[in-house]
């Protein structure tokens, strides 16, 4: 029986020029270049961010912040009243860098409630997120599963990422194929619909096709696409022949058997948008106006962090924070949401880098006891207000919120901390 989520997805399914090939001469689709960083280096990829010549994955002629790609959406959206679809691709892979996937997706959310929203991923790190992005809309998905053997994987990917360590050989592939089947079923108990890519290339992975359409249609993915690999220059296959077309249609008939193929591809770019196969030049003019636009970064961030020991009152540095909780606003006041490590000591400005970035890169402001110079320094480029003082967690929360002036035990955001605080990354000293 399907659920409330199958059925918003299928009719959505018929506005996704991806998933419906009645829908791709009516409804545009834009992907936005925000995640440059991959987890794996495929044999056949060679991610060049400038090319505007070329059209495959991997490809775009900017990368895009979180905030800029919402100011470039608005400005394209005017543009462009066909757009059905918010796709993330790449260039790299999504969630290699997940900060700026999740936090583009919030703002997203918010701004295109009625957009369709649409992430293309390798699958290695996606499943830690299903949860989140089943709740910031996400309808559709592509996971690109290329073998399920580890001997042919290991002939495709030169090293797998995951969890801090590199793989190679068959046990990359391995890894690679556990995480990837994992998720399928993840992702269908949530309601997504999924679309298995298969690169196809010749004397690699070309008998295998049947096998992955079996299998992953086993698991429940809805539709399977077979691209024909694109020999890229500089890469470990730019000697193998593209596949014919007559090739990937006999490949389309023999899967058919399992799962439904797609057989309107159009190779897209990480910034594609527009119709399939039909690219708006007015997009590629905007997205590198916008990919050097300056923006306030922290602008349509919610969230708070806090330096604190208990939760209740701000009275740590931020140096000696081994946590920081994390608060947003709600109906009926603050909501508490989470505790979050912040990074390890030691690593200087990198540690500050990490926790601006990372930690909080949802948040619009820190309360905190004191700070260093370094970390003050950090956190403001990256957008996010320091506000340093001693008391209820509640007063600073309002001096952020309501914008109410800090009662007593409160200071100056701008004070500087001790001299015991030089913000090498050390912990206060």
């Amino acid at each position: 029986m399907k659920t409330e989520n199958d059925l918003i997805s299928d009719a959505e399914a018929g506005k996704h020029p991806c998933f419906d090939e009645q829908a791709r001469k009516k409804y545009a689709r834009v992907h936005l270049p925000v995640a440059p960083h991959c987890n794996i280096q495929c044999n056949y990829c060679n991610r060049r961010y400038d090319c505007v010549n070329e059209s495959r994955p991997g490809v775009s002629s900017a990368v895009l912040s979180p905030m800029q790609a919402v100011h470039y959406l608005k400005a394209l959206n005017e543009k462009m009243q066909n757009i059905s679809v918010i796709g993330i691709a790449g260039p790299g892979d999504p969630f290699a860098d997940p900060q700026e996937t999740m936090q583009t997706l919030r703002l997203l959310h918010r701004e295109f409630p009625e957009k369709i929203f649409c992430l293309s991923t390798n699958g290695l790190d996606l499943n830690p997120y299903i949860d989140d992005i089943a709740a910031l809309g996400v309808s559709h998905l592509t996971l690109t599963v290329n073998s399920l053997q580890p001997a042919t994987l290991a002939k495709i990917y030169r090293w797998v990422r995951f969890k801090r360590r590199v793989y190679r050989g068959e046990e990359g592939g391995e890894v690679l194929s556990e995480q990837q089947l994992a998720s399928i079923p993840m992702l269908k108990r949530k309601g997504i619909k999924v679309k298995i890519n298969t690169v196809v290339c010749t004397g690699i992975n070309d008998g295998e096709i049947s096998e992955i359409a079996q299998k992953t249609a086993s698991l429940g993915a809805d539709t399977m696409n077979c691209i024909p690999m694109y020999p890229a220059d500089n890469t470990e296959f730019s000697h193998l022949k593209e596949p014919s077309k007559e090739f990937i249609k006999m490949l389309r008939a023999d899967m058919s058997k399992y799962i439904k193929p797609m057989t309107h591809c159009a190779r897209c770019r990480a910034d594609a948008a527009g119709l399939l196969r039909h690219d708006s030049e007015d997009a590629m003019s905007l997205i590198g106006r916008f990919s050097t636009m300056v923006v306030n970064q922290g602008e349509g961030r919610s969230r708070v962090a806090v330096a604190s020991n208990e939760g209740i009152l701000v009275n740590l540095h931020l140096g000696e924070a081994r946590k920081v909780y994390v608060f947003e606003q709600s109906r009926n006041g603050y909501h508490f949401v989470e505790i979050r490590n912040t990074p390890a000591q030691g690593g200087g400005m990198e540690r500050w880098k990490e926790l601006a970035e990372k930690t909080l890169g949802d948040c619009q402001a820190v309360l905190v006891a004191g700070i260093g110079e370094n970390p003050m320094i950090i956190l403001q480029q990256n957008g996010i207000r320091v506000i340093r003082m001693n008391g209820l967690i509640d007063a600073g929360l309002d001096a952020v919120y309501l914008n109410l002036p800090l009662k007593t035990l409160c200071r100056s955001e701008y004070t500087r901390c001790g001299e015991s605080c030089r913000g090498t990354g050390t912990g206060c000293g």
